[in-house]
């Protein structure tokens, strides 16, 4: 997030985290760095003061040729007052960005999925599959268990390399895996739409 003042809001990464399901929020005070200010002339409202000359400042403004002085915008000599402009933030990348409101500053994601965000994507929709069996099952909420995961090499892999975190979301005492065919349990999807099948066993 690229806001003025962003450091200041730093103590808030945790709940932006948890709020919209992101790996991690950083804050900086560069906002030049992924939106540019882009200001237009509202020549209804700045002709009737400034004449013929508001051509001038149209050229000046479309240009690039203004600047800020005080908080208002100057091109081609005239300083334009409220009413007369309009100036907001413009995302440099639209696809993976937003402007946050009164154009305090521009909200960017980063959607590259590297492999160990896909693992670990995968791991959490085994641990989503697993807590409605532990539902399903009417175990408590505080019941350990013992976990069988039938999967995939590739989901097999993905809860492997999280296996604590796994392990510690579903209150599992033992973690192991066994071939699709061979267990019968609960069924759920992990990953790309992969067919997996856990069970959960009171201990």
């Amino acid at each position: 997030m690229a806001t003025a003042g962003g450091q200041s809001l730093a103590n808030l990464g945790d709940l932006l985290k948890d709020e919209v399901n992101v790996k991690d929020v950083v804050f900086t005070e560069d906002v030049a760095a992924y939106c540019q200010q882009v200001l237009t002339v509202v020549p209804r409202a700045l002709g009737p003061r400034v004449g013929k000359q508001v051509q001038q400042v149209i050229k000046a403004v479309k240009s690039g040729d203004w600047e800020l002085v005080d908080g208002a915008p100057v091109a081609a000599g005239v300083t334009l007052a409220e009413g007369e402009y309009e100036l907001k933030l413009v995302a440099a990348d639209p696809e993976s960005s937003a402007p946050l409101p009164a154009g305090a500053g521009v909200v960017v994601l980063d959607t590259a999925v590297t492999p160990e965000l896909a693992a670990e994507g995968v791991a959490r929709d085994v641990i989503r599959v697993v807590q409605q069996a532990r539902r399903d099952a009417d175990l408590d909420v505080s019941d350990r268990i013992s976990l069988v995961v039938a999967a995939s090499p590739t989901v097999r892999a993905a809860v492997e390399a999280h296996r604590e975190f796994v392990a510690g979301e579903t209150l599992a005492t033992t973690l192991a895996f066994a071939e699709k065919a061979e267990t019968a349990g609960f069924g759920g999807e992990a990953g790309d739409g992969e067919q997996i099948t856990v069970t959960v066993t009171p201990v």
